[in-house]
């Protein structure tokens, strides 16, 4: 027990959705150079990024954030995505490389909604203790923390950090949403996620064409309403289907939804998500590293 307790804000609670998986060895930066979408050269060990895994046909398999340790040291913080088989899936490219792929299930992942680093893209701490990264936006302070050790669950704060992703535009991928999209489509340039310049690596034939044809015809849109939204649900304005939900979340009677809708929509025009009336919202700026 702390003899100072701690403010609700500054204590750490489980995420238990999210998952650490390391890529270790000589080549692990020339690994992930190959197989994910953004540019590792653009980050310094003791740094992170968002990056993502994509399909060949450039459909986002999972979006996650890429902490580069050491020159031959990665985590992959995973999201909503089964570490195992994505590991599993990987490892598959390994071929020759000397790297290993392996998924640290003694590492937990928590969060505290508090921050005294805003938009700091340092990794603070040590891999064997506790590391702390920061994952503010402009209006809520937050620090995902990766440790061996565990924190509490709470229903509550974990809803509520679910709904700051989706406030930021931070794409939360369910299973019924992964390999549907392009990181266009996710608006993921405002996370600096993926890079148009760097070498190849899968997808990047289709996310390069898209961007200098500038053909990209969807993006993100996040709408709110008084009752909830399903995963997955047909975004209407008017009598026209102009999106699909792909995340939803809750908080203090807010019900939130996060789209990939149109560009060239009618936006005066009522919009509906299976029926339930919602109103746009505007997405907070992240601070992105």
């Amino acid at each position: 027990m702390h003899d100072n307790p701690q403010a609700p804000s500054d204590r750490a609670f489980a995420l238990d959705d999210h998952a650490v998986i390391e890529f270790a060895g000589a080549d692990a930066v020339a690994f992930a150079q190959a197989q994910f979408m953004s540019d590792l050269t653009a980050i310094a060990a003791g740094q992170w990024q968002w990056s993502g895994w994509l399909t060949p046909k450039g459909r986002v398999v999972a979006l996650f954030m890429l902490l580069r340790l050491a020159d031959d040291r990665l985590w992959l913080v995973l999201p909503d995505v089964d570490a195992g088989t994505f590991a599993a899936a990987l490892s598959r490219f390994v071929f020759r490389s000397k790297v290993k792929v392996a998924v640290r299930t003694e590492l937990r992942v928590a969060g505290i909604l508090a921050s005294d680093r805003p938009g700091d893209a340092r990794i603070v701490g040590e891999p064997g203790g506790v590391v702390a990264i920061d994952r503010s936006d402009v209006d809520q302070p937050r620090t995902l923390l990766v440790s061996s050790e565990r924190s509490d669950a709470d229903a509550d704060r974990s809803t509520q950090w679910r709904a700051a992703d989706l406030l930021a535009g931070i794409p939360r991928l369910g299973a019924s949403q992964r390999e549907q999209w392009t990181p266009q489509q996710l608006s993921l340039e405002r996370l600096q996620a993926f890079s148009v310049k760097k070498g190849c690596y899968p997808g990047q034939e289709i996310v390069a064409r898209t961007h200098f044809l500038g053909k990209a015809k969807r993006g993100l849109l996040l709408v709110e309403a008084d009752a909830p939204l399903q995963e997955g649900g047909a975004l209407v304005a008017g009598d026209a289907d102009v999106g699909t939900v792909i995340a939803t979340a809750a908080q203090a009677g807010r019900h939130l939804g996060l789209a990939v809708a149109t560009l060239d929509r009618d936006a005066s025009l009522q919009h509906s998500v299976d029926g339930v009336p919602v109103a746009e919202m505007p997405l907070r700026r992240p601070l992105a590293p």
